[in-house]
């Protein structure tokens, strides 16, 4: 199954997660999910690495969000541009496991609010973000250095395992793609 294919007549990407292909060797994206928040063919696109946990709470980073519930959010490694710069997203999963709000970009209190509203919200932080110039993407996907698909609750719910749940979404693609996520990375030393 080629799950590029599907959005080929697609003009936006925005709402998609892009695979990196088993054989990408960039250090950046290497076995990475990424969350593409937004994606136009004039600007370029922007998105946020899924499976990449610090290990660490909002609060632990900074002693500003100690008074905040979003002090117990997740942090991320969002990618390697402004690795300075915080972003707080929320998810508000809807009917479905392949439905969902998102809310990209907020501020504390909004993120503080939403969860009053919806205890069940799911807030990240990310430390910076993944950027491609206009075009840019376009053309890694045409060489294949992504899969683009859809993100559904049960892959969200397990971006914190790393190169698992990276392994885990590329065998769904086809029986190729699962021989290669599952290859080992340096098959000359076994």
């Amino acid at each position: 199954m080629n799950i590029t294919s599907r959005f080929q007549h697609s003009t936006t990407l925005s709402g998609s997660i892009l695979l990196s292909h088993p054989s990408l060797q960039d250090p950046n994206f290497s076995k990475s999910i990424v969350f593409l928040s937004s994606h136009s063919e004039d600007e370029g696109t922007l998105g946020v690495i899924l499976n990449r946990p610090l290990g660490k709470k909002l609060h632990q980073l900074d002693d500003q969000f100690n008074h905040f519930s979003l002090g117990q959010a997740d942090v991320y490694d969002g990618g390697p541009v402004e690795r300075e710069k915080l972003i707080i997203a929320a998810w508000d999963w809807k009917n479905s496991a392949d439905s969902f709000r998102l809310y990209f970009g907020i501020d504390i209190n909004k993120a503080e609010s939403l969860r009053v509203e919806n205890e069940k919200i799911h807030i990240a932080c990310f430390l910076g973000h993944s950027g491609w110039s206009p075009g840019q993407l376009e053309n890694e996907i045409k060489v294949d250095s992504w899969l683009v698909s859809t993100l559904n609750l049960n892959l969200f719910e397990k971006m914190n395992a790393k190169a698992e749940c990276w392994k885990c979404a590329v065998s769904g693609v086809s029986d190729e793609m699962r021989l290669m996520a599952n290859a080992p990375e340096r098959p000359w030393r076994n």
